[in-house]
């Protein structure tokens, strides 16, 4: 037990604990003016009930500081408690039966000595305030707890607060107050992790420590001080579980010790293969009881019954269990449970665990191990990590290790990384890919390994050097994998797209128009004609792109691969045809998620952005944004996520939300500029001149979207030609105008988009003579009936209105202003439904001032407002977090404060509100 200590510091800032913070200073403040009181931290080992007590020591000034810790050899010692608390004032101590209880350890005395410690206590407070702070309280001696209780429950009226940090189950009177400390949130574990190394650590590694830490301030503490020099670099691998010396580890081993030893082993089981059923494990743990045995760990806490399955209650502990296992033991688990699997989706488990248990020879074990891993369907299991029940990346990597033949070593390690790529570890895939190098490694090998590097470093490096790889081992696989060579030669025609050079996107579509053949099957077809209508757009040629990219559309349906399936979006919504362009990024989104391919769904959700963009659907632009960020950021991608602030940006500046709109635009500006990825920076400047044009500055907005180094990339700026015109036309400079107008007008009308074309009448009309301006506009709103994108709709009313009250027809100009501002109110576009408020009262009539939010839109997060959509929709918990690669406890956390925010309380009545 530690002896109490006063603190002078200043109060130390806790990440993430703000609240209990406050609720330690309110406890303080309340003991200070006579009205004490009892608060227990509750929480598993390293969530930071002890930082909390630091705190409050730290805090208490002018207390007198009280301060003890549980500690197991004392817990079957009577009084060890109270003892180690007041030894630092015993000399105060009066009372005889509390002098003679901390000398002989004797508990006698029932209520007197209870009633002796309250008293005691009381003396002290009559000098300075009370703190006692009692760590570890699930420790106490049962004698020691009995009488901190007893005074923890009458404390008003006193100058007395009592502070108790256990664990959850620690058998604390249920009166005490009760606080349980939430796992740390991401923003918070991030703030801790660049404080212990400042400036070091990438959004990816962040992402893989959250996972591994799980929001547990210590763990998270002990990985990063973990981290080697390579793990920090992206060179290696981070790590999987927190390090085993470390005090988290040591705390849940020795949680763990208490147990039996049968105990032990049937953790054991469940820790070597987590999904196994209560049935499975009976048959397994024969001719022991296995719920019976579990009995000691459930009170323990360490596992609970889940539906048909035992679990841990904490994965760390999992880890800890398996970990802390003797090598004997853990081949005697693995043996056993490898009895019990063979055919179908156990294969692999059958496989893996005999090959943990090393039961056969080496070579044997690592053919069965591949067999069974190439035999596992596509997505069935995207992940796994040693100690668990493996997926196919493990697995090739276990059989890398197993066999003597090195190209048996580099074919598999090759499919270890493409599965760890699918399944959105791009750490450990590029792990793996180091390990493919020197002169063993065959020729197609190589060059596989160089393509996953290029399309690595595509998504989180910089994209020239991403675009040398991709043509360097499509220089390779062309000769013996014709379809990964040309597969090598889109993505490299990608990365220079994303980079904004199109010279290099021209000679890379050039060299594929050679390869064509008559026999290619529709996946290579649609390939080929990708890339030659692409270039064909880049060149102006948009009469010439539309065959190629109508013939990419047509061999969609023919293709399962979500890639591209992506890439018949794009096309699609090159033709204008935005509806058909929803679709087919739904069902790319959709495969990809069946397959777990986690890898692929951040960039494929920028597909189904920019469909819905086109649709004017900006809620959802906003929906997907939030999660393709989530995605990407977890799994390392670093353009993708730069590319999905983008889009945040904008949809932040289309409802006026001025701050997120800049904070999201120069995120993702600042990510661009790392890597070179025009595309990006235009984007986040087309973000930030919307919100310019927004807010009455064109000016700005038009100095923002002119092209110059770094923010010309073609397609955006095609995009963003509409709001460059108007800005450029009400500037004055209608010779830049209508440069810009020509270009918009030879994409829309190659195209059969009313939408597109009701674009290019909006614009003519801005730079016409007021005479011909009402025939176009009018032409404009005409378009726009036939068309799906409603907000456009608006903004063309919001200009045309303008336009007639300058012709002095306020009557006319009403009609289309009205229109205007109830659309821009119910898309929640705040500076733009003030602008129609303006030309509304500029023309005469009294406008009532803007509403408080209210809509969903206006008052959820995008991500919460996905979650609600999903689960009006009639989707479980469950199936919104396996669409969305969250856990069932976060979503239910989301929804929690959607039904608070939006002042509903079942979801009945949320379908209702969102129907």
């Amino acid at each position: 037990m530690s002896a109490p200590r006063p603190a002078t510091r200043p109060p130390a800032a806790l990440c993430g604990r703000a609240e209990e913070e406050d609720a330690v200073r309110r406890i303080l403040d309340r003991a200070r003016h006579d009205d004490g009181g009892a608060l227990a931290l509750l929480g598993p080992p390293g969530i930071g009930k002890t930082a909390v007590l630091d705190l409050a020591v730290t805090l208490a000034g002018g207390f007198t500081v009280l301060r003890a810790r549980g500690v197991p050899q004392e817990t079957r010692l009577a009084l060890a408690g109270l003892h180690a608390l007041l030894w630092p004032v015993a000399d105060r101590v009066g009372a005889r039966v509390l002098r003679r209880a901390l000398s002989l350890g004797v508990a006698g005395g029932g209520l007197a000595l209870r009633a002796a410690f309250l008293e005691f206590l009381r003396e002290l407070a009559t000098v300075e305030p009370v703190l006692v702070c009692v760590d570890d309280a699930h420790l106490l001696d049962e004698d020691s707890r009995g009488v901190l209780s007893f005074a923890a429950r009458r404390l008003a009226g006193e100058r007395i607060a009592v502070l108790f940090a256990a664990r959850e189950d620690a058998g604390l009177p249920d009166d005490v107050p009760a606080r349980v400390l939430a796992p740390l949130d991401r923003t918070a574990s991030r703030a801790l992790a660049d404080g212990l190394l400042p400036g070091r650590l990438s959004d990816d590694l962040h992402a893989c420590l959250d996972r591994v830490a799980r929001g547990n301030p210590l763990a998270l503490r002990e990985l990063v001080e973990s981290l080697t020099p390579d793990q920090v670099a992206g060179l290696a691998a981070p790590p999987d579980r927190v390090p085993a010396g470390g005090r988290l580890h040591r705390a849940h081993a020795g949680r763990l010790a208490c147990l039996p030893a049968d105990t032990r082993f049937v953790l054991l089981l469940l820790a070597a293969h987590p999904p196994l059923d209560t049935a499975t494990l009976i048959r397994a743990a024969e001719p022991a009881d296995a719920p019976a045995v579990l009995v000691p760990a459930e009170r323990a806490g360490v596992v609970r019954a889940e539906g048909e399955r035992y679990v841990f209650a904490d994965d760390m502990v999992r880890d800890v269990a398996y970990a802390e296992a003797p090598l004997t033991r853990r081949r005697d688990a693995h043996r056993l449970l490898a009895g019990l699997f063979g055919q179908g989706h156990d294969r692999l488990a059958g496989a893996w665990h005999r090959a943990a248990a090393l039961d056969g020879p080496p070579e044997r074990l690592a053919a069965e191990l591949a067999a069974a891993a190439s035999a596992v369907p596509h997505g069935a299991h995207p992940g796994g990590r040693p100690g668990s029940h493996p997926g196919p990346s493990l697995a090739f990597e276990r059989a890398a290790e197993l066999t003597g033949h090195p190209e048996r070593r580099a074919e598999w390690l090759a499919a270890a990384a493409h599965h760890a790529w699918t399944a959105g570890d791009p750490r450990r895939a590029a792990s793996l890919l180091s390990r493919l190098r020197g002169p063993v490694v065959p020729e197609t090998s190589r060059a596989r390994a160089e393509l996953m590097r290029g399309r690595l470093e595509l998504i989180s490096g910089p994209a020239g050097s991403a675009c040398g790889k991709l043509l360097a081992a499509a220089a390779h696989l062309l000769e013996g994998d014709r379809d990964a060579g040309v597969k090598a030669l889109v993505h490299a025609a990608e990365a220079s797209y994303r980079a904004g050079d199109l010279r290099t996107f021209l000679a890379i579509a050039g060299q594929a128009a050679v390869l064509r053949r008559a026999d290619d099957c529709p996946a290579a077809q649609l390939m080929f004609e990708y890339l030659d209508g692409m270039a064909a757009t880049f060149s102006g040629r948009h009469e010439d792109a539309a065959a190629p990219l109508r013939r990419v559309v047509e061999l969609a349906p023919a293709v399962r691969s979500p890639t591209k399936l992506a890439w018949a979006c794009v096309a699609s919504l090159l033709l204008g045809e935005d509806a058909a362009a929803l679709e087919l990024s739904s069902r790319a989104v959709d495969t990809a998620r069946r397959r777990g391919a986690v890898s692929v769904m951040p960039r494929l959700l920028e597909a189904m952005i920019q469909a819905h963009l086109s649709l004017g659907h900006y809620s959802s632009v906003a929906a997907h944004a939030a999660e393709g960020l989530r995605l990407a950021r977890s799994s390392g991608q670093l353009n993708t996520a730069a590319q999905h602030l983008a889009w945040l940006a904008l949809t932040a500046a289309v409802q006026g939300d001025a701050q997120s709109c800049r904070d999201h635009a120069h995120a993702a500006i600042d990510l661009a500029d790392v890597n070179g990825l025009g595309i990006t920076t235009t984007l986040g400047n087309w973000a930030l001149a919307h919100l310019d044009l927004a807010a009455g500055r064109p000016a700005d907005a038009a100095a923002r979207l002119r092209g110059h180094r770094g923010n010309d990339h073609v397609v955006i700026r095609v995009m963003a030609s509409p709001q460059f015109v108007e800005a450029a036309a009400r500037t004055g400079d209608v010779e830049r105008a209508g440069a810009a107008l020509r270009v918009l007008d030879r994409w829309a009308g190659s195209t059969r988009s009313a939408d597109r074309l009701a674009l290019v009448a909006r614009c003519r009309a801005l730079l016409a003579s007021p005479a011909e301006a009402d025939e176009l506009f009018q032409e404009a709103l005409e378009l726009h009936r036939q068309g799906l994108c409603r907000f456009e709709t608006a903004r063309t009313q919001l200009l045309y209105g303008g336009a007639l009250r300058r012709q002095r027809r306020p009557g006319a100009a009403r009609e289309h202003l009205h229109g205007a501002l109830e659309t821009f109110q119910r898309f929640g576009a705040r500076l733009w439904a003030e602008r129609a408020r303006e030309e509304l009262r500029a023309s005469g009539e009294t406008v009532a001032p803007a509403r408080s939010a209210g809509a969903p839109e206006q008052v959820l997060t995008a991500q919460q407002l996905q979650i609600a959509r999903l689960v009006a929709e009639g989707a479980t918990n469950r199936e919104v977090a396996a669409r969305l690669f969250l856990s069932p406890r976060t979503i239910d956390h989301h929804l929690r404060n959607v039904f608070v925010r939006l002042g509903v309380r079942s979801r009945v009545e949320l379908a209702r509100l969102l129907a």
